[in-house]
């Protein structure tokens, strides 16, 4: 049979060892990602392979990115991500509303920016809301609450936990928010500026201006199912918590090097990585390019 085709019997046995070991370096790789899947059941292909390329060289199996995602596109690992949007911030109000004082700054370090925004959430007897503080720099969640309502007594209880959960409390930080009624109530200003804490918020309705707070609550809610369906408030608080700690201490973000917030928090100065728009021909970025983050 191989001399019908051309090829010695070496040949033959040579690509089908191959092929075994291929197949055995493949059943390695899914295997490690399924341990990191149990806990974080929608985590990107990118920040999968970069969890995971230490434990791969470690066990001494080479695959690269490309490779990996390959192997995730075969075997339908990769994670699509539904959009659905619920707006939650009511910006027809009474109340002082103040300027953008963040747009044109670059964070350098952790508690030099928080970020807040609210989410909804769905549970069997109607929708929650969870209220989020976000440092900008480590993307570590400083403080949140979740609650059956808009009031905001809930929004003012997350910043109490924000600025009490702070490492760093002697250094001047400001509050960057959209121009929602919680954050423009005197209860919450009064709060900020005992504290002495400047107050930043969007000049318009628009998520571009609190990109931060917006991808953490896209976050939770595609990778963690924080937006699901809950059975009821005990039952989300439960698996918002886990997720939350899941979240700060074992997720790798992409634009602090591959740090989870927890350790990102600790650091200073270092450049934030942002992705090129520019993609392969199977669909993830090429390059990385490295820049102080601008968070307008």
């Amino acid at each position: 049979m191989c001399r019908l085709f051309g090829i010695s019997r070496q040949s033959y046995y040579q690509r089908i060892k191959r092929l075994i070991k291929n197949q055995e370096e493949q059943n390695r790789i899914l295997t490690e990602v399924k341990k990191v899947r149990q806990r974080h059941k929608k985590m990107g292909g990118i920040k999968l392979y970069g969890k995971l390329k230490p434990v791969l060289n470690e066990k001494l199996i080479k695959c690269g990115r490309d490779k990996f995602m390959q192997i995730l596109r075969d075997e339908n690992l990769l994670v699509k991500h539904p959009r659905k949007y619920i707006k939650t911030t009511n910006s027809n109000h009474s109340f002082n509303r103040y300027p953008n004082i963040i747009h044109s700054i670059d964070i350098v370090r952790s508690e030099q920016v928080f970020v807040s925004d609210i989410t909804y959430i769905k549970t069997k007897k109607g929708f929650m809301y969870l209220y989020l503080i976000t440092d900008a720099y480590s993307k570590q969640i400083m403080g949140w609450e979740l609650a059956d309502n808009l009031k905001v007594l809930n929004a003012v209880k997350a910043l109490k936990k924000a600025l009490k959960n702070r490492k760093y409390p002697g250094r001047k930080l400001i509050h960057h928010s959209d121009r929602g009624l919680q954050y423009c109530h005197p209860s919450y200003i009064d709060l900020l500026r005992r504290n002495k804490v400047k107050i930043s918020m969007t000049n318009q309705y628009d998520p571009y201006e609190n990109a931060v707070a917006e991808r953490v609550n896209g976050i939770l809610k595609m990778e963690y199912d924080v937006g699901g369906q809950f059975v009821g408030k005990k039952d989300a608080m439960r698996e918002i918590k886990y997720a939350i700690w899941l979240y700060n201490t074992d997720r790798p973000h992409l634009s602090c090097h591959g740090l989870v917030p927890e350790e990102a928090h600790k650091l200073e100065n270092y450049k934030l990585k942002t992705w090129s728009k520019k993609l392969s021909s199977k669909g993830y970025p090429l390059e990385e390019k490295e820049i102080s983050l601008n968070v307008n």
